[in-house]
């Protein structure tokens, strides 16, 4: 394998077993910037911190805003005019 550059290193999948969690902390402090996981000498993974920013990456609430408009004349509380029939055999038997 080339040579790691000076804040990154290169660990077995065995010896990661048993040391990941404190590797784990020294990615998310910043004291080791990329952990590269080897199995049979090996790269297969790599341990890297999530990027920070303002917005919370896995906040989903709100994740559709503005990107679709809801026309004047709809009322989303109006009952559908169709009859969904959620036990309806033929949904149901779809591969017999």
């Amino acid at each position: 394998m080339a040579t790691l550059p000076k804040n990154e290193s290169a660990i077995g999948v065995t010896e990661f077993k048993s040391k990941c969690l404190g590797l784990i902390d020294d990615v998310a402090t910043g004291k080791t910037d990329r952990i590269i996981l080897l199995k049979h000498n090996q790269p297969i993974a790599a341990i890297v911190p999530i990027e920070k920013s303002d917005a919370d990456p896995f906040e989903l609430w709100g994740a559709m805003r503005d990107t679709f408009t809801i026309l004047p004349d709809v009322d989303l509380t109006e009952p559908m005019e169709d009859v969904w029939d959620a036990w309806d055999a033929k949904v149901w038997d779809v591969g017999k």
